[in-house]
């Protein structure tokens, strides 16, 4: 298994979310909408410049920029 920055997964690929590497506002929203580790995601697709990313979470879809994502790290299979 290896670790990838989530703006680095390509369409379809699934993880799971080893560690949220931001603290203040911003990691309270990203923890707030089930971003946590041990969350399984698949990414659903990217907007036509590839930002934002959609996500499937937890059952949803939710989109995320780019300089969001960044802070995400996903353990890939």
């Amino acid at each position: 298994m290896s670790l990838i920055n989530l703006r680095k997964m390509a369409k379809q690929q699934s993880g799971t979310i080893a560690s949220v590497k931001v603290g203040g506002e911003l990691g309270r929203r990203i923890r707030e909408m089930g971003l946590v580790p041990g969350t399984e995601i698949t990414i659903q697709g990217r907007a036509p410049l590839n930002d934002p990313v959609a996500l499937r979470v937890l059952g949803g879809t939710l989109t995320l920029r780019n300089n969001e994502a960044d802070y995400i790290m996903v353990e890939i299979p």
